[in-house]
């Protein structure tokens, strides 16, 4: 049993070239296609690419036809001083807040877009 958890801890850590050498040698060696090593190959690469991102950007792409309204809002939401609040959405596409949880980034893009500004979450 030890010997499997073993293996199961290797096969976990194994790089993308491992595991393509891995799949060179089962097809060579055993005569196992390339397609069951592809579950191998999966099964690390999966876990690192498939992590769920937990920091957000909200980006102000566009101010809309009520500037004057995204401005004052860009200015509570982020708590600039007016000229910057405006500069902001001046440079526009420009970020509005950067590192943030997805729950805030939505709340912020909600405000936003309730206001007539096009926004973008990344």
């Amino acid at each position: 049993m030890s010997d499997l958890k073993n293996l199961a801890e290797t096969l976990v850590n194994l790089t993308v070239k491992d595991v393509n050498e891995l799949a060179t040698i089962l097809k060579d060696e055993y005569g196992i296609e390339p397609a069951a090593a592809a579950v191998v190959m999966a099964g690390p690469g999966a876990g690192e690419a498939a992590e769920e991102k937990t920091e957000f950007d909200v980006i102000l792409k566009s101010a809309g036809a009520s500037k004057l309204a995204i401005v004052k809002l860009v200015k509570d939401l982020t708590g600039a001083g007016l000229k910057e609040a405006k500069d902001i959405v001046d440079g526009a596409p420009a970020p509005i807040k950067t590192g943030i949880s997805k729950d805030e980034a939505e709340a912020l893009k909600k405000q936003l877009e309730e206001a007539g500004a096009e926004v973008e979450l990344k």
